[in-house]
């Protein structure tokens, strides 16, 4: 049996630890506050692409890889939304919108693992996740720099389009597990 707390799986958990720092500095309003939360989610959101690459390329994927690497995404990107929504930085239309893709793929993805079936990541899925860490980068130092707001509302434009082509690409390619 390989052992569970692999280095990839370390880099997931980092991730994970790092969601209430995210969401501390988010919140906070000390100087300074906005680009050190843009430098901790940047940290997180490159664990998300180096656990992959370490764990395909040291054939350390695992069982609790596959299981916490998608709910670590997921959990650091929607804390960060709801905090943003919070402080009327994302509209409410996006947030649902990246929220309920979220929602049907993790479905797909429990429906198909029951049938021993992995959804692994696409290029739309990968697109998706470059374009929401960008927004989300842009939004968070919106606050600070208004000179990036036109940045900002473009890539979130460009991230609710991935999303939903995303989306739209999982339910076409695992269209048998949702019918």
């Amino acid at each position: 049996m390989k052992h569970l707390l692999t280095l990839p799986n370390q880099l997931t958990v980092l991730r994970l630890l790092l969601v209430p720092v995210i969401g501390y500095t988010l919140t906070a309003t000390w100087m300074y506050h906005d680009q050190v939360s843009v430098a901790v989610y940047a940290s997180a959101a490159a664990t998300d692409t180096l656990d992959g690459r370490i764990a395909r390329s040291r054939n350390l994927v695992s069982e609790l890889g596959k299981f916490l690497d998608p709910l670590a995404d997921k959990i650091l990107v929607i804390t960060v939304l709801a905090i943003l929504l919070g402080a009327n930085l994302v509209p409410f239309w996006v947030v649902v919108v990246i929220f309920a893709r979220e929602f049907v793929i993790t479905g797909i993805r429990f429906v198909a693992a029951g049938q021993g079936v992995v959804v692994g990541s696409t290029p739309w899925g990968k697109s998706k996740t470059i374009t929401q860490n960008l927004m989300i980068a842009l939004l968070i130092l919106t606050p600070a720099y208004p000179v990036i707001k036109p940045a900002a509302f473009a890539f979130t434009v460009v991230a609710v389009v991935a999303t939903v082509a995303s989306g739209l690409d999982y339910l076409w390619r695992y269209r048998r597990f949702v019918m």
